[in-house]
């Protein structure tokens, strides 16, 4: 291994200089992550072999000298990087770190001529660091795999004619060319008649999913049929897909608290180690009366071999590498390992209900006028609402048809959490719910209030002029969605601006414990607060958008359908990338499995220290069972960690 590589792996190991867990490889890039690239280490191992077989197969013993020669030589093969370091940070004055532990250990083992036991803890201890790097790399690459999508080449229209450029070359505004079966570079509007693509990749989803002409199309997403033609509205670099996969990239230098913890544990633990060592050595001197100093520094070094901690501090991280790995296999990000923590402390999710609960797609069921003729009040709240882009105002806007071309529109202005204000053909118009008409003081007929779904009433020139109901559709998966959260024992509220009817109809029919209606932004965020007040561990799911205070509020903030929404990606701390209710269950099965991984590996690898320690303080384990069970526990916890990402959540 190259020298500057094991230094920044392994100063974390061993619990200084810690920095993110990026531990700063470069494997399968070239020679450093092959089997050639380890050549000396691999000789050092034959020689070690050899020389055992001729000892314990043959009875052929060179002799001191000829052993000391040929192992000295297979010894400095495994262990001169480590030496080297050793040395480097002796100079600083460093004593404390893994390089200097493991050269004690083995120098230690050839002062007192065990050979061979010296040799076999050097090049073992290597193997295992090996297999450690070779670990963690693979499961970076498998996370950046799972999303790094992105074609090489992209097809572009230029003065008529159809050129491949790279994706990186490409304006915003140019059109690209998407053949069947290619991969969509950049994200664009569609201006081909309609597209179906594969959006599994991104989503977790593998139905197919038909664009029609000016619908978002975003990289990443796969073309199953006709060639489509796409207008670029970002460069490459800005896609969503860049901007997730440098997210979930990015998510491994969170930590969490449990990595915070060992971290903290590993820089106490190592002079501790040297400290208990050195006892090991030093005071059965004055308390043994057959004290025979060779015997007591063996099992001194067998001390120093075992205590390495790097099956924690590399094993842990890797668990949680494994654990966003599998979450954004299932179409769940998680903007760090933090947060797959604080997921298996949830007590209580909260969750907005359009576009969460309901599929956020409305379509106008009635229109209700007073005194007013039908078709010009669909016309004036139509024109009012197209400056809109709220899934309420689009329903009302596409209900009108073409009934607003060449309609003049002024001075349209949003009254937050209430509805909309604007000058139509010359005519004050507003839109909204009761609470605004309340506010303005404009009377309206009572028996609105009785309607159950969700209604737009419009007053022209200050006068109650008529209403239009609006009816959502449920999501087919909200209701297992809230049967498996309650059978997780965690509790469900639902918050929602929408009038109080209409979200007790909805509670009521998924079985929701508790549903506040008629809420303005602030309003949701001292929900928030009073359910914090009574110690809840909160999860809120919202658009990530309109929701961005309360999301900053709770302890975890998840965002469904993240593709849409720049916003969305910059504030949720877990983005789901389809509309599913259901992944919130699974962002807290996957947040549990992680959790469960890690503390198995702590405790293997405590378990397993602790009982060799103890067997070699008192003389019963030798070198070689420390440093198997020391590079045995390490791989058992590292293949422990990588299984995750192979797991499946039900």
């Amino acid at each position: 291994m190259k020298a500057e590589n094991i230094n920044e792996r392994h100063t974390h190991c061993c619990g200084h200089d810690d920095h993110s867990n990026d531990h700063g490889h470069d494997h399968g890039g070239g020679e450093q992550g092959t089997w050639t690239g380890h050549w000396p280490l691999l000789l050092a191992l034959a020689i070690l072999a050899v020389m055992l077989i001729l000892d314990y197969g043959f009875k052929v013993n060179p002799g001191n000298i000829t052993n000391l020669i040929i192992f000295g030589v297979a010894y400095l093969l495994a262990g001169y990087n480590v030496l080297d370091l050793a040395f480097r940070k002796l100079l600083r004055f460093d004593f404390f770190n893994e390089f200097f532990l493991m050269s004690v250990a083995t120098l230690g083992a050839f002062a007192i001529g065990s050979y061979s036991e010296g040799v076999a803890v050097m090049v073992f201890y290597s193997i295992g660091e090996w297999f450690q790097d070779a670990a963690v790399d693979k499961a970076k690459r498998n996370i950046k795999a799972l999303l790094d999508i992105r074609p090489d080449a992209v097809t572009v229209i230029r003065g008529g004619n159809a050129i491949s450029v790279k994706p990186d070359e490409v304006k915003i505004e140019e059109i690209i060319q998407v053949k069947p079966g290619e991969k969509v570079a950049l994200d664009g509007l569609l201006i081909s008649d309609k597209g179906t693509y594969n959006t599994a990749a991104m989503t977790g989803e593998s139905r197919p999913d038909t664009k029609q002409k000016g619908e978002q199309v975003l990289a990443g997403m796969i073309n199953l049929n006709t060639v489509t033609e796409i207008k670029v509205k970002s460069l490459f670099k800005d896609s969503k897909l860049s901007k997730i996969l440098e997210m979930v990239q990015d998510a491994t230098a969170r930590k969490s608290q449990t990595q915070l913890f060992i971290s903290r544990f590993a820089k106490v633990y190592t002079p501790i180690v040297f400290l208990l060592a050195l006892l090991v050595v030093v005071v059965p001197n004055f308390v043994v009366s057959n004290y025979v100093f060779q015997d007591w520094f063996y099992r001194g070094l067998v001390f120093l071999v075992i205590s390495c901690p790097c099956a924690l501090v590399v094993s842990i991280p890797l668990g949680y590498f494994g654990g966003i790995g599998l979450a954004s296999k299932n179409g769940i990000l998680f903007k760090g390992s933090n947060f797959l923590d604080v997921m298996t402390k949830i007590d209580t999710v909260v969750m907005d209900k359009t576009g969460t609960l309901t599929r956020g797609v409305f379509n106008v069921q009635k229109v209700v006028t007073s005194n007013f003729e039908e078709q010009e009040l669909v016309k004036l709240t139509a024109a009012l609402e197209s400056k809109s882009t709220h899934p309420i105002a689009i329903a009302i806007t596409q209900y009108s048809g073409h009934a607003i071309n060449g309609t003049r529109i002024e001075s349209v202005e949003e009254i937050a959490g209430h509805g909309l204000k604007g000058n139509i053909e010359g005519r004050e118009v507003i839109a909204g719910n009761t609470a605004l008409f309340k506010k303005l003081g404009i009377p309206y007929d009572a028996a609105v209030e009785n309607e159950q779904d969700t209604m737009v009433m419009v007053a022209v020139e200050n006068k109650y002029a008529g209403y239009f109901t609006i009816a959502d559709e449920i999501k087919e998966d909200a209701q297992q969605a809230i049967s498996e959260l309650h059978q997780l024992g965690i509790e469900t509220v639902m918050l929602s601006g929408d009038k109080q009817s209409v979200v007790d109809k909805v509670a009521k029919l998924l079985g929701i414990d508790k549903a506040f209606g008629a809420l303005l932004p602030e309003n949701k965020v001292e929900k928030v607060e009073e359910l914090k007040n009574q110690n809840r561990r909160i999860a809120f799911v919202g658009d990530g958008v309109n929701d961005a205070p309360v999301i900053a509020l709770a302890d975890a903030g998840i965002a469904m359908g993240g593709l849409g929404s720049d916003a969305t990606i910059e504030t949720a701390d877990i983005v789901i990338q389809n509309d599913q209710p259901r992944k919130i269950v699974t962002a807290i099965k996957i947040g549990k499995l992680t959790r469960n991984v890690v503390w198995q590996n702590i405790a293997l690898a405590m378990g397993v220290k602790i009982v060799v320690l103890i067997l070699g303080a008192g003389g019963v384990a030798t070198l070689w069972e420390a440093v198997i069970a020391d590079v045995g526990v390490a791989l058992l916890a590292i293949l422990n960690a990588v299984r995750i990402q192979q797991m499946k959540v039900i």
